[in-house]
């Protein structure tokens, strides 16, 4: 076998893992966002009690009841906002993705986003100099922005540079970068090192230090050989970037597949927002795509990490605080192993195989919460639960849905299609993050039990409706939803689709 097509093998080269290394730590970012505003809750609070000149509850005497109430709910309000315009930021930047990923590119519009990053970095560092209540909540709201428009741009970006053989597993980087964030954002949120009253600024700020950092490493990564073809018709620089990209190999067959597709979206208009929610055309993978998302987020696992450090200390763990951290380790440990299986496995195997075993996980937990009080024991069968649950989930609703959408539609829908999948994944998780603590609540441990029947049912729609997407070129996975809407039921595969084809033609 000649030198060329050794490369061509192979594809992962060094040149192609700084690419996607420096393109996930945006998602690295997203996942600090989401996990550094829990552990210095206490100490922030309290700031903010100092800053608004309300006596902390424990210091307070000669104050009614109701007087109390009002002036704790204003702290609440404000942590509230803290926490939760974090989401509401992403959810109304993630419908920008498309319009700056087309107009900028994919690296200049990811170097462009930084910017966000920065300005929130800036705000929350310098919270104790100000009313620190609102730069917190004007600097999460920001990084909200930010990180809404990098949950888009990186998926995509590495969707589009990763050779079709490696597309799943180095898709996965991304859910792999995010847990990592959260991960290391517990640990140095911990009160001994970054989350004390004297630091805890410092904590929220450090989330600039890697857009810093990737803002000069994108200016040696290059762009997306599919959008300098087809977006821009550049083939010469399309074929050095692949050369950049792949090796030395004959990129002849890469161009011939995006020519192909550049030939298709010539011959339609070009596909904005509103056209990818009217078009029939679309109809299918887009209902998949959100889908997937909308499992993904209601799936139960904010509900878990919501649960565990409670579960953990009926248990009799002397420091919840490490068990929950614990998760996190777990979370990152099946995360890694998920980048090596699903080109082996599959993505629609590993995603049935992931929701089945999470409902199975959420009756164990409602069954071990409910027998808590008769058998001590049970709290035990709750953290296995608790561990296997978020086994399951970053086996496949974990990664998955982040870069099976760049998968699903070709070039021309696929910014539109990222900007609705990612809007209403933002969204769903601003629901739960606001809802959750009401309808637990209300309903106490049984309330795992309406995440078994959601698990239930997107496990049933994956079975019957999601295709597997593994080794298939973006045309390929194009031409089998051509044909599905051809056809006159719904295939699980493309042969039994090869098949239904050939004899309508007949």
């Amino acid at each position: 076998m000649d030198r060329s097509k050794m490369h061509e093998d192979k594809h992962l080269t060094g040149s192609l893992v700084f690419a996607v290394f420096t393109a996930v730590l945006g998602s690295f970012q997203y996942g600090y966002g989401i996990g550094v505003i829990n552990a210095p809750q206490q100490v922030i609070e309290a700031h903010y009690y100092h800053v608004l000149g309300i006596p902390q509850p424990e210091a307070r005497t000669n104050i009614t009841e109701g007087e109390e109430d009002n002036e704790s709910s204003a702290v609440t309000l404000y942590w509230s906002l803290s926490v939760s315009i974090f989401s509401l930021g992403g959810m109304v930047s993630s419908f920008f993705v498309g319009w700056i990923a087309e107009r900028l590119g994919r690296i200049k519009g990811m170097m462009v986003v930084n910017s966000l990053s920065i300005i929130s970095a800036l705000l929350m560092g310098l919270a104790k100099f100000g009313a620190s209540h609102a730069l917190v909540i004007a600097g999460r709201l920001i990084l909200g922005f930010y990180c809404g428009l990098s949950s888009g741009l990186v998926p995509m970006y590495v969707g589009e540079i990763s050779p079709t053989a490696l597309r799943g597993a180095l898709g996965t980087l991304h859910q792999l970068a995010i847990v990592i964030g959260i991960l290391i954002s517990q640990i140095i949120g911990l009160s001994f090192l970054l989350g004390s009253e004297q630091f805890w600024p410092l904590l929220l700020a450090l989330s600039g230090v890697p857009a810093i950092l990737q803002i000069i490493l994108l200016f040696f990564c290059p762009e997306s050989p599919r959008y300098l073809y087809i977006n821009l018709g550049q083939e010469d620089k399309a074929r050095k970037s692949l050369r950049r990209l792949r090796g030395e190999f004959d990129p002849s067959k890469d161009i011939a597949e995006m020519k192909k597709e550049r030939e298709e979206a010539a011959s339609e208009k070009k596909v904005s927002i509103l056209q990818l929610l009217k078009s029939i055309s679309y109809r299918q993978p887009l209902v998949i795509a959100l889908v997937l998302h909308i499992s993904q987020q209601f799936s139960g696992i904010n509900a878990i990490f919501y649960y565990s450090t409670n579960i953990f200390k009926k248990a009799g763990v002397g420091q919840p605080v490490y068990a929950t951290i614990g998760v996190g380790v777990v979370n990152t440990v099946f995360t890694v192993i998920s980048v090596f299986l699903v080109e082996k496995a599959g993505r629609r195997f590993l995603f049935l195989i992931g929701l089945a075993g999470m409902c199975v996980c959420t009756i164990i937990m409602t069954i071990g919460l409910e027998l808590l009080s008769k058998y001590t024991w049970m709290s035990y069968l709750s953290m296995v639960a608790i561990f296997l649950f978020v086994t399951f989930f970053e086996i496949g609703p974990g990664p998955i849905p982040w870069f099976i959408v760049a998968e699903l539609f070709g070039q021309g829908p696929r910014p539109a299609a990222m900007a609705v999948a990612g809007c209403c994944n933002w969204t769903c998780n601003f629901i739960i993050g606001m809802c959750f603590q009401y309808i637990a609540k209300l309903c106490g441990s049984y309330v795992f039990l309406i995440f078994a029947v959601l698990l239930l049912g997107f496990t049933l729609f994956t079975y019957f409706k999601v295709p597997e997407t593994k080794g298939k070129s973006f045309e390929q996975i194009s031409a089998e939803f051509r044909r599905r809407r051809q056809s006159p039921r719904t295939l699980k595969t493309a042969t039994e689709m090869e098949y239904l084809g050939s004899s309508t033609d007949a």
